[in-house]
């Protein structure tokens, strides 16, 4: 069976992508495209933690990858004029290992946690101590000799960042001072962000193709500067350097993302959900089975988009396509294939 490749509109970086986006981040709060409100709020914590001489607040932020958490943990750092750490819930395996972080901070250094839902569960009870009194408690030796030792810890701010809200547990979360959720962004927002980055990179392009690349960009900034960067290539070796429409159109062709943000896997999934299953209810393994995919990597890549885009919807019998799904793919959909229409299927 075919398997799909990591995708230009995945909403996950590597490595590389991180570092090709370091150049395009934004360095403070009034640089900051989209996400008005929690940008105002954030301003007014930082503003006034600078008045006082104190540190920030704890911050979580919460939200779908891609949509500029870690950016926010910089600029958290560049307002407050500190010195960023970053590490990642992954990566602190044992209270230890966390001990060994929160040792090494100094007064009014921010602590970035990537998908800090991920935290195993000894670190995180010791994070509970270390962010509200500034102390953790090291133990010594084992067993009937071990010893707890206290050591005090500088003031300091974590920024908390997680795609999974729901995972985080109730004491974790209640330590933070201040919590917001990022939002996909819209197309003008994006068409901002696109222009911005294409200035970054010394890349001439037209207003009508920055806005072509916003509208397939799935309201993902991160999305929208991986397209921007694969118009810039299709444009210096087919084209004539400059980012016009054509350009982006072609470019877009080349990568597979059709006009509405749609790549491979997805047009695949909602192609196999129509034709294969008649529209459904079809169960998320058979349809991943039929597309060559792993079960989670179609319930957590593709399926949310098309969700989201109203191209396919779920019930407790399985998948369905909808309306737009079909339309999408210029197919007409048979008699009763819709829920809700004259004969066609009913769910809870």
């Amino acid at each position: 069976m075919e398997s799909f490749e990591a995708s230009v509109v995945d909403s996950d970086a590597d490595a590389i992508e991180r570092s090709n986006e370091a150049a395009l981040r934004p360095t403070s709060l009034d640089e900051f495209v989209g996400q008005r409100t929690v940008r105002d709020q954030l301003s007014l914590v930082l503003r006034a933690a600078v008045s006082r001489g104190a540190t920030a607040d704890h911050v979580l932020l919460s939200g779908p990858p891609g949509l500029g958490k870690t950016t926010l943990a910089m600029i958290v750092a560049g307002e407050m004029g500190a010195t960023l750490r970053v590490s990642s819930g992954p990566a602190i395996q044992h209270a230890g290992d966390l001990a060994a972080i929160l040792s090494s901070l100094d007064e009014g250094d921010v602590l970035f946690l990537d998908e800090i839902h991920r935290l195993a569960r000894p670190a995180e009870e010791m994070l509970y101590l270390a962010m509200e009194d500034f102390r953790v408690d090291v133990v010594v030796g084992k067993g009937a000799g071990a010893t707890s030792i206290p050591l005090s810890l500088p003031p300091f701010t974590i920024v908390g960042a997680t795609t999974r809200a729901g995972l985080l547990p109730a004491p974790l979360r209640d330590r933070f001072g201040f919590t917001a959720h990022l939002d996909f962004y819209s197309d003008d927002e994006l068409h901002s962000i696109v222009g911005r980055s294409a200035g970054k990179l010394g890349f001439e392009i037209s207003g009508d193709a920055a806005a072509e690349i916003a509208s397939r960009s799935r309201g993902t900034p991160r999305i929208a500067n991986r397209l921007l960067r694969r118009v810039r290539d299709w444009a210096q070796v087919h084209g004539s350097g400059t980012g016009d429409l054509a350009a982006a159109q072609q470019a877009l062709i080349v990568y597979e993302v059709d006009e509405r943000g749609l790549d491979r896997l997805d047009r695949a999934v909602l192609r196999a959900l129509c034709t294969r299953f008649g529209g459904g209810p079809v169960g998320l393994s058979t349809l991943a089975v039929s597309v060559g995919e792993e079960s989670e990597t179609v319930e957590t890549v593709a399926e949310p988009f098309l969700v989201r885009e109203g191209l396919m919807s779920r019930s407790p019998r399985g998948r369905i396509a909808t309306a737009d799904g079909w339309a999408h793919l210029g197919l007409e959909p048979p008699a009763g294939a819709l829920p809700g229409a004259p004969g066609g299927r009913l769910f809870d």
